[in-house]
């Protein structure tokens, strides 16, 4: 398996991912913001078919698209709550733009299914290098604001006393969620996007409520299934999606059986 250089790039592509992925879930989880890892992804998916319909990258129209939401997102702030209505409405939008450009570009019915349900197995070089770029630069944002914004998440009134801009902490993690995001649908797809966002995260603290050993619990339950699914998908000709999908699922399960019994 390992001769194959797709599959070197595979592994890689997954592994850098889901670390970005298991790291800012674990927040996006503690905040109780895990509608927007799949509202982003419901944007995205305008911005990728919108930039292959132009000849662009979908990567470039994803990451447009997913950090322009974010943002505003962000600094909607408190006045976001409790309009499900509006945020529906906003997603489904984007879906339509999304069948719109798909409809006027008959040529990417293989692609939008890599959009939709990822193809980790068809990562270039060249998009390898930009993962790799884009993952080291989401982390570095996100332990850059890693103090207050666990600080606003767990005491959001006594942080805002001692001088934290809640607003503006806010708005750059949707940011770095939305990079986030647009990787993770290289390997899961937007439909399939809380498989490494939201799932390995959430049984971590499902299994331990203290912040390091959660943090790295997430990220190497997020490693360990994207890895394994390849594996799987290897020797049964699964999808790779499918594999990672069920075993997130099965690890959750897991983790809150296990939660309730301790």
């Amino acid at each position: 398996m390992l001769t194959y250089d797709f599959m070197l790039r595979a592994f890689a592509a997954s592994g850098i991912v889901a670390l970005v992925a298991g790291a800012v879930g674990y927040f996006l989880v503690l905040r109780g913001q895990t509608f927007a890892g799949h509202a982003l992804s419901h944007v995205g998916f305008a911005g990728a078919t919108g930039a292959a319909l132009v000849g662009v990258a979908p990567l470039w129209g994803m990451l447009v698209f997913t950090l322009a939401a974010g943002t505003g997102m962000g600094l909607l702030g408190e006045r976001l709550s409790g309009r499900d209505v509006a945020v529906g409405i906003i997603l489904t939008l984007a879906l339509g733009f999304g069948l719109l450009f798909l409809s006027l570009n008959a040529s990417t019915t293989l692609q939008a299914t890599a959009i939709l349900f990822g193809n980790v197995l068809a990562v270039s070089a060249e998009m390898l290098g930009w993962l790799v770029v884009l993952g080291a630069a989401a982390l570095a944002a996100l332990a850059a604001i890693g103090r207050p914004l666990l600080f606003a998440s767990l005491q959001p009134e006594l942080a805002e006393a001692r001088g934290v801009r809640l607003r503006l902490i806010g708005t750059l993690f949707l940011a770095i969620t939305a990079l986030a995001v647009a990787q993770s649908v290289q390997i899961v797809g937007v439909l399939l996007v809380f498989t490494l966002l939201i799932g390995p995260p959430a049984a971590a603290q499902r299994l331990t409520s203290r912040l390091w050993p959660g943090l790295a619990l997430a990220c190497g339950l997020a490693i360990a299934q994207a890895w394994l699914g390849i594996v799987i998908a290897y020797y049964s000709d699964w999808p790779v999606s499918f594999c990672i999908t069920v075993l997130s699922a099965l690890v959750y399960f897991a983790a809150l059986a296990l939660g309730r019994r301790t």
